[in-house]
């Protein structure tokens, strides 16, 4: 009898995790329910000039309403902080940038983690206080990596040693313009980060912790600060891209 309670315990156990650790997609394919979005200037809850959008199914990041950038960096927020999970987004870069936008932008986004909130940010605050998985894009003539890690107001460790640059290459192949990149981050809080392009690793660091040139005045949290949990956004810096997949399975009781 005690044997067969103990195997009925276990298979709960392991039915519930099992339940807890599916895919969830984050964004729905029609609208933006569940998503707040925060450009510079501009309070939280405003989509300046429609920039972020769904057409067809797919998220955009979209300057069609644009005439010029004029440093309108924005993030769109999920609605929920989250600790231990993993991130699943499929994204490409596309068409040009529009006039005014910086070089250094040129097919550059990312996914923002571990993020304050969009409502916890300043009107003129250009970035969230967070760390970013960086991606970029190349051309034959331009070769550059994608699975980055920048910064914002935070540095990591890496084999037990604090990192303060603020950006961090990954080493991947060039990804073309049009070119559909299946990107993953795995979270354990503050005990460790992987970055995962098309399947490889290309980026692990751990301890993520407040600090750095980026962090805004009067910030709540004081420099060293562990980082273990917070919201995840999607970048817009300029140059138009396309996300047709956001899906996040919550690792729960992981360390």
């Amino acid at each position: 009898m005690i044997r067969w309670l103990f195997l009925f315990s276990f298979l709960v156990v392991a039915c519930s995790q099992k339940a807890n650790e599916e895919w969830i997609s984050l964004f729905n394919g029609k609208n933006l329910d569940g998503w707040t979005p925060k450009i510079s200037g501009y309070e939280a809850g405003v989509n300046y000039k429609n920039t972020f959008r769904v057409e067809e199914g797919i998220l955009k990041v979209s300057y069609a309403e644009y005439d010029s950038f004029t440093r309108e960096f924005g993030h769109l927020f999920y609605k929920e902080p989250y600790s231990h999970y993993r991130l699943r987004v499929e994204y490409r870069f596309v068409g040009e940038q529009p006039k005014g936008g910086q070089q250094w932008a040129f097919m550059n986004s990312g996914v923002m983690f571990h993020s304050q909130s969009a409502e916890s940010m300043g009107v003129d605050q250009n970035f969230p206080v967070s760390l970013e998985a960086q991606f970029l894009g190349g051309t034959p003539e331009r070769e550059r990596s994608t699975g980055n890690l920048c910064t914002p107001g935070m540095h990591v460790y890496m084999a037990d040693t604090l990192v303060t640059q603020h950006c961090i290459s990954a080493k991947t192949r060039t990804f073309l313009p049009n070119e559909w990149v299946t990107a993953e981050l795995i979270v354990y809080g503050d005990s460790i980060i992987h970055h995962v392009i098309n399947g490889d690793t290309v980026m692990t660091y751990s301890k993520p912790v407040i600090g750095g040139g980026y962090l805004p005045e009067n910030y709540p949290q004081p420099e060293g600060t562990p980082v273990k949990s917070g919201y995840i956004a999607l970048q817009s810096e300029s140059h138009p891209i396309e996300f047709k997949r956001v899906e996040l399975m919550a690792l729960r009781g992981k360390h």
